[in-house]
């Protein structure tokens, strides 16, 4: 495995293996190690996972921390690593930029995973008082805490998950970093974008997901998907790539399968 810490880019890391590249983006509050579980299920694959400007390793970036930065980073990410045969895998507001990614119909693209992903038009939940409720979320441990076990989560993390959970949502840089995605992603209209999507689509949600719901996907995505496909995974709630671990990475295993 391969570390990188470049002043101009995001830090990632990138583990050799067999292609196409999966390319994993991660969700507000988290961090390419959120990944792990799914990756170490894919231990075969060439993979990368990027820790997104002002988050984890990322944290002392300066900004704009908009979705069109981070899906600039990602970009100049695989770049740097010349990488050509990929597959992006988003989670929740990583989700929404892979989105923005694939729409431009970059050479190298495979395919898609969106998973819990930020839908295409904003969920009617979407409010501006639910906005800055959510901006809150992660302002003190305590708060944290209260989000991922009553919000993100449908069953209780192992203890190590449950601590790296708190551990990388406190970490931003900056308000602007850890404000950006409640107070203006995830309320952005990317329908335009994503209708120009034409890489094979695979739109995973979580049963028992109570911010990017199953009918929010099915209603507010999957119509807008060129060639999108839906799955969804029982008992799991946000957080899918650590609770639904081996679900997921079998999922993400079959579709390249079929690219």
């Amino acid at each position: 495995m391969t570390i990188s810490y470049n002043a101009t880019l995001p830090a990632f890391d990138r583990r050799t293996g067999s292609g196409p590249t999966l390319v994993f983006l991660h969700y507000w509050g988290g961090s390419g190690r959120t990944w792990g579980p799914v990756r170490d299920r894919l231990a075969g694959r060439d993979s990368i996972a990027i820790d997104h400007r002002g988050w984890g390793r990322s944290r002392a970036l300066p900004g704009p921390f908009t979705l069109h930065q981070l899906a600039a980073d990602t970009m100049a990410v695989l770049e740097a690593e010349a990488v050509t045969d990929y597959v992006l895998v988003g989670h929740s507001m990583g989700g929404k930029v892979a989105q923005l990614i694939a729409a431009t119909r970059p050479d190298g693209l495979r395919g898609v995973v969106l998973v819990g992903s930020g839908p295409a038009k904003p969920a009617a939940m979407i409010t501006s008082e639910y906005q800055v409720g959510l901006s809150r979320a992660y302002e003190s441990p305590d708060s944290v805490v209260g989000a991922r076990d009553a919000v993100l989560t449908a069953s209780k993390l192992p203890t190590d998950l449950a601590e790296q959970v708190l551990t990388d949502s406190l970490a931003s840089g900056s308000v602007e970093a850890r404000t950006e995605w409640p107070l203006r992603g995830i309320a952005e209209d990317i329908t335009a974008a994503t209708r120009a999507i034409t890489a094979r689509t695979l739109v995973v949600a979580g049963e028992r997901d109570v911010v990017e719901p199953v009918d929010v996907l099915r209603e507010n995505l999957l119509p807008y998907l060129a060639d999108g496909e839906f799955l969804v995974l029982p008992a799991s709630g946000h957080l899918i790539p650590l609770e639904a671990t081996e679900a997921l990475a079998a999922a993400i295993d079959e579709f390249i399968g079929r690219l």
